[in-house]
């Protein structure tokens, strides 16, 4: 699974020209990093942390800064996924001391400052999503998002602005469902429950618990 993001730092940490070998705290920190994001997607909680540190341990022992905080924006972008919105403190630590303006960019994107958030900057598939105003083209946008995981940041995004339908709520499910993502689907799932329970919907109450049920049993 290779996201956007994760794609830069790839970019970022492994161009080396001149037929140069790559350094170890590069190709370390991008496959832990990789590591990471399957870990915390399927829930993995506590392996996915382990892997995070060691990517920070792989960049932190070459004193990088910028390749630094780009580890902590990916780990806050692969946690909210799952719908876990934080500050991204450890971003902003580094960022102060500076970092690349595709990654502010992103950062002000899925932290909702879009007030001087320049589109144009963002990765391709996020455009027209980060200039849209109309939450009725929503879920046609967020639906030609190729990139499942980019998918889901953005789903993420519409759920921070209450704007989230059962249109909406169904393609989470189902983009992490095709993925095996537990952690994402087993949180968009009980969020159609809860829906289903308010509209009195006992059938759809039912397939979904047993879905929810399927995931637990697998974790």
């Amino acid at each position: 699974m290779r996201n956007l993001l994760l794609v830069s730092l790839v970019i970022l940490l492994s161009s080396c020209g001149g037929g140069k070998v790559v350094p170890d705290w590069k190709k370390d920190s991008v496959s832990l990093i990789e590591k990471y994001e399957r870990a915390e997607l399927k829930g993995n909680n506590t392996l996915a942390e382990r892997y995070f540190e060691q990517a920070l341990d792989a960049t932190g022992s070459a004193a990088k800064i910028e390749e630094t905080a780009r580890l902590h924006l990916i780990r806050c972008a692969t946690r909210q996924a799952s719908l876990t919105f934080e500050t991204c403190s450890g971003y902003l630590e580094y960022a102060k001391l500076g970092t690349s303006t595709d990654d502010d960019t992103y950062h002000r994107l899925i932290s909702g400052q879009w007030e001087k958030l320049d589109a144009r900057k963002l990765p391709s598939q996020y455009r027209d999503f980060a200039t849209n105003r109309d939450p009725a083209k929503n879920l046609a946008i967020l639906q030609k998002i190729d990139d499942p995981f980019s998918r889901l940041i953005a789903i993420s995004i519409v759920v921070m602005q209450k704007q989230a339908d059962d249109g909406i709520l169904n393609l989470a499910v189902e983009t992490a469902s095709e993925q095996g993502w537990r952690k994402p689907l087993l949180v968009y799932l009980k969020l159609q429950e809860n829906r289903a329970r308010l509209k009195g919907d006992s059938a759809a109450m039912e397939r979904i618990h047993a879905r929810i049920k399927l995931v637990e049993e697998s974790l």
